[in-house]
């Protein structure tokens, strides 16, 4: 597996990735149609190195974004291929970019996680802090972590 920075071009993949990604938890077409709009990768998002994609033997297993200004920023988005789940792409996409941010000057990032992610966002370090409102289903909300980037880990 190796990362390598998002291109422009993929964004429509990278969106359809999200959306299958987000599917895997059993949300239903309508769910996930409303989540589209939230979900869609532009070429902008790619741009600046802020976008990160694992990919192996030419397949995008994942991606991620970056996105704010330091010190305070967002884990934007973060999805991998369901068939990938549990082995490994998450937690290299998570430590790659934690790093990243660290270099860009980053003291600590927000994630607005999916309910389902929660956990491997906590074992990661991250902690709860609160909820937001969900950017696309009204009324729903949405667990707020924030992970402190200190020092490298060990």
């Amino acid at each position: 597996m190796k990362l390598r920075p998002g291109r422009p071009h993929e964004a429509a993949a990278l969106t359809e990735l999200a959306l299958r990604s987000k599917a895997h938890w059993g949300y239903d077409d309508a769910f996930l149609a409303a989540c589209r709009d939230e979900l869609t990768v532009t070429p902008g998002d790619t741009a600046g190195g802020r976008a990160v994609v694992a990919e192996e033997e030419g397949r995008v297993l994942g991606f991620t974004t970056l996105s704010g200004e330091p010190p305070e920023g967002a884990l934007g988005m973060m999805f991998v291929e369901p068939d990938t789940i549990g082995r490994g792409a998450g937690r290299i996409l998570f430590e790659h970019t934690m790093a990243q941010a660290r270099r860009l000057g980053f003291e600590a990032l927000t994630i607005d996680a999916d309910p389902n992610a929660e956990p491997f966002y906590t074992a990661m370090g991250a902690v709860r802090i609160g909820a937001t409102p969900s950017g696309s289903i009204p009324g729903r909300e949405l667990p707020l972590l924030r992970i402190a980037l200190g020092a490298q880990p060990g």
